[in-house]
């Protein structure tokens, strides 16, 4: 199974974007096949952003997997 997780741009150098993934979880990212601005949200997938995604969409999609999370 593949996953896709939101994460907010907080740094851009060229090709590659620092992303906060929530929960102190920050990561670098490939975002050649998207243009990422800093503030916004991106779909990441194997350390690449493949999508730019608005914030209530991100932030309702974070929200559904700390509820998916906590049932663990």
């Amino acid at each position: 199974m593949c996953l896709a997780i939101p994460a907010k741009v907080l740094e851009v150098q060229e090709d590659v974007a620092k992303v906060d993934f929530g929960h102190g979880v920050i990561q670098d990212v490939n975002v050649m096949l998207v243009e990422a601005h800093i503030g916004e949200y991106v779909i990441v997938h194997a350390g690449y952003a493949i999508h730019v995604i608005d914030k209530e969409a991100a932030k309702e999609t974070l929200q559904l997997w700390e509820e998916l999370l906590k049932q663990e």
